[in-house]
């Protein structure tokens, strides 16, 4: 099932930054697609449930440098 979540993440500052989530994100299987806004410091992401979990998306994005929280839909 494709759900899709968007991810609070306060340390997005440039456009480096949302470039190094997107990248990280998009090498994960079961991502469907990746948007990142400097302006709202939020990712939006598109992914398979029964592939990769909420957690390992977050995992991921802590083990680049970025804390992230889900937000409300």
């Amino acid at each position: 099932m494709i759900k899709k979540i968007t991810l609070s993440i306060p340390e997005i500052s440039c456009s480096h930054c949302t470039d190094s989530i997107n990248a990280a994100l998009r090498e994960l299987d079961g991502i469907q697609s990746v948007e990142s806004s400097v302006e709202k410091k939020q990712t939006t992401v598109e992914f398979a449930s029964e592939i990769i979990s909420e957690g390992a998306i977050i995992e991921i994005i802590d083990d680049i440098g970025f804390a992230a929280e889900v937000m409300p839909q």
